[in-house]
């Protein structure tokens, strides 16, 4: 297993980056709080999850190995895979789904595209003991995230259409966040998905 990767920020695109260690670069997968880490051309360090299937290996990449433990946790529900697993936590932080299956808050997860009523009953009911409560952290700290660049929008917006949401609704979405966001100000491009899908949540 590939425990993490530390190298140099090749690209970054709205759903993953590439990480050149040693002149091979890597592609992986990640959730917009580690792309908002992330700079071009500077060294990262990311904990990393490889998925393998018969037709293909998926490198996935988080800011801690707290988030990569969560993300492996979620895989053993039943019904949740890598894909739904890195949605959850595009949407809630580590943390934020601890809270929410210890206080079994089906509100919280349905937030999540993909995941019902009974989606997310079905995960308190097998994770609730496994999970652990807040601050339960069992590897290092995220590191804060970096300001997003003036490009925030597109990436939130092919963030909410990766997560299943019309490039219509998502494009609404994105204009309600940027009009309620302080002027002059750049939002972080985690918030601002978070706070996009809120909106989109409520319709």
């Amino acid at each position: 297993m590939i425990a993490h990767l530390i190298g140099t920020v090749a690209g970054v695109s709205p759903d993953g980056a590439v990480i050149d260690v040693g002149g091979v670069g890597l592609r992986v997968q990640c959730t917009p709080d580690t792309l908002a880490s992330l700079k071009l051309g500077e060294g990262a360090r990311v904990a990393t999850s490889l998925i393998v299937r018969e037709d293909s290996l998926t490198l996935f990449g988080f800011g801690s190995e707290d988030e990569r433990n969560v993300f492996e946790l979620l895989q053993t529900a039943s019904g949740i895979g890598p894909r739904l697993a890195l949605a959850m936590l595009a949407v809630h932080s580590p943390d934020a789904l601890r809270r929410a299956v210890t206080a079994e808050d089906l509100n919280a997860l349905t937030m999540v595209p993909g995941i019902g009523r009974k989606g997310a009953q079905r995960i308190v009911l097998e994770l609730k003991d496994r999970l652990g409560a807040p601050g339960d952290v069992s590897g290092i700290g995220a590191a804060p995230a970096r300001k997003a660049e003036p490009s925030w929008r597109d990436q939130v917006q092919s963030g909410l259409t990766n997560l299943g949401w019309s490039p219509r609704d998502a494009e609404a979405a994105v204009a309600a966040v940027e009009a309620e966001s302080d002027s002059g100000e750049v939002p972080d491009v985690a918030t601002a998905l978070r706070a996009a899908l809120r909106k989109l949540s409520k319709q």
